[in-house]
């Protein structure tokens, strides 16, 4: 049985991988700077934590700057072993969509509270480029799966020979 067919479990589809075990450098591109970004959260809560989501103007900037880390460690642990990363990446991908608007648009008016003397599309292109670059990652996680060298195929494997 395909693990897209289906009758496939949702633990099949979840950690079904096509993907060469080169995926391993995404992942870890991916999961470390996501892992990284949420520990900074904590260390510096002003530049990078709370004061940085107050400053933006965010709601609940304690509460969200926290609660925003806490799932970049944990989902960039799980893409790091490569364990679920089909539905660590769903949380990060809404993640960046969010640092793009709230943070990196209002540079196209020349409003972004973060960057008061910067504005323009190259200066959206410039300062967006990591968020960019964390959302084309996880896309493509989304979308290729763990690969080769994960925990992902291990499962799926695993799961596969015990039911034949």
């Amino acid at each position: 049985m395909s693990v897209l067919s289906p009758r496939a479990l949702p633990i099949d589809q979840l950690t079904a991988t096509r993907a060469s075990g080169a995926v391993v450098l995404i992942r870890l591109y991916v999961g470390l700077i996501f892992a990284g970004e949420g520990v900074l959260k904590f260390l510096r809560p002003e530049t990078l934590g709370p004061g940085r989501f107050a400053k933006s103007g965010i709601p609940s900037a304690s509460f969200l700057a926290y609660a925003d880390g806490t799932f970049e460690i944990i989902c960039g642990a799980m893409i790091l072993t490569g364990i679920l990363v089909r539905v660590a990446v769903l949380p990060m991908i809404v993640d960046m969509i969010g640092a793009l608007t709230i943070t990196k648009v209002p540079l196209l008016w020349h409003d972004a509270p973060l960057y008061p003397s910067e504005g323009g599309l190259w200066d959206f292109f410039h300062e967006g480029r990591l968020e960019v670059a964390m959302l084309c990652g996880s896309l493509f996680l989304l979308i290729v799966g763990a690969g080769g060298l994960s925990l992902d195929h291990r499962l799926g494997r695993a799961h596969s020979e015990s039911a034949a």
